[in-house]
């Protein structure tokens, strides 16, 4: 975020220790002063949590660039070296060779991890005469990797026939199948499972967790009438991903998929009770969307602690029509009020979930080609199986 401002915003300097640093909501400037004894800043964050900021960051990228020149009242100018510009931060190149030979290969580790991945698929039953269905651990790989490969079906063919030669698959599918296997409600708890397949390995290391939620856009359009315009406007239409993200390892626990209007609360429930049942949940973090006293009591009953901040609107007492006071959501309350140190090192680890949507996105897009709702289900889970498997290789 540092970064960001330096590239987007003009730093201007006042004295010999002060910088006027703008503010990314464009609430005016935050003095960051910069001294021998320390660095402070004038903005809410560093007063809440007396820890470098992002306008103190900013400062620094300044002073690690470029020296600080001072024009004397004689007009003489000198140019002095600040201590933050003496300690420069320098990375070193990265393993070219390893780069190199990791994307060079990634392809062949995909296929082969995917066929591992869908090897013990039961097949579906079969109802009525007719035609035997193909086996559906080979609809389900040339499904994933046609996804992968971002091709239309009829063009994905010969990467089929392809994987067929190597026996991925034991026959390859017509392009016909891949839209039947992607319309079919039934592969949707499918693909939830194969998603769990792939967290379960790193169930010993991860403890902590973070929900979320992102878009994933769609190649369809909605209406809708908007009174700031007074006439209808023409939006391109998304899905939401709902996540369980491991802190440590990145690992994406479970996932849900609703609508443009699915809220993100109602869907905290069961990604929780499901990344319980696998893994050693010990906390688990969300934003405000999230904070409710039922959410609160759950993650308290799967024996973790939740880190989940108060809005602003809310009081220690917090009663429902349906039953009485929660005791949960007032002590929690106090020690979000009394401990707001400690709470907000626990919760900004509910970051890592955001670097690790931003790493998918990376990986497999942000667009869905599905038109119909189940297709465009079973094709956003098909696309994070793609993308956990591409960034786990």
């Amino acid at each position: 975020r540092g970064l960001v401002i330096v590239a987007t915003s003009k730093i201007t300097q006042r004295g010999t220790e002060t910088w006027l640093v703008p503010s990314q909501s464009l609430n005016g400037k935050y003095a960051v002063t910069v001294t021998t004894e320390g660095k402070e800043c004038t903005c809410p964050d560093f007063e809440l949590r007396r820890q470098p900021c992002k306008h103190i960051f900013a400062v620094q990228y300044v002073l690690f660039r470029e020296h600080v020149t001072e024009t004397k009242p004689d007009g003489t100018v000198q140019t002095t070296t600040t201590e933050a510009a003496s300690v420069r931060v320098t990375y070193g190149q990265p393993n070219w060779h390893a780069y190199n030979a990791a994307q060079t290969t990634e392809k062949d580790h995909f296929c082969r991890l995917l066929h591992d991945l869908v090897a013990d698929v039961p097949a579906l039953p079969q109802t009525g005469a007719g035609r035997r269905r193909a086996p559906l651990s080979d609809t389900l790989f040339a499904a994933a990797y046609k996804v992968y490969s971002g091709f239309s079906a009829r063009r994905f063919m010969s990467d089929l026939r392809a994987a067929r030669e190597q026996g991925l698959v034991s026959r390859a599918p017509a392009y016909n199948t891949l839209f039947d296997v992607m319309q079919l409600e039934e592969v949707t708890p499918i693909l939830h499972e194969l998603i769990t397949a792939t967290a379960k390995p790193l169930a010993a290391l991860e403890t902590q967790f973070a929900v979320d939620s992102t878009g994933l856009g769609t190649e369809c359009f909605y209406r809708h009438y908007s009174a700031k315009y007074g006439h209808e406007q023409v939006k391109a239409d998304y899905l939401k991903l709902h996540a369980s993200i491991g802190t440590k390892t990145n690992v994406i626990a479970a996932v849900s998929i609703t609508d443009r209007d699915g809220s993100d609360s109602p869907e905290f429930k069961p990604l929780a009770k499901k990344t319980a049942q696998d893994f050693n949940m010990e906390e688990m973090s969300a934003d405000k969307a999230y904070s409710s006293y039922d959410n609160l009591e759950l993650i308290e009953s799967l024996g973790a602690k939740p880190f989940v901040p108060f809005k602003s609107n809310a009081t220690a007492v917090a009663k429902s029509h349906r039953r009485p006071q929660s005791k949960t959501w007032t002590r929690l309350y106090h020690y979000f009020q009394l401990n707001r140190e400690d709470f907000l090192e626990h919760y900004h680890r509910r970051s890592n979930a955001e670097t690790t949507f931003s790493m998918l996105k990376r990986v497999i897009g942000d667009t869905l080609r599905s038109k119909t709702p189940v297709a465009q289900t079973n094709e956003a889970l098909l696309m994070v199986i793609r993308g956990i498997l591409g960034v786990r290789h």
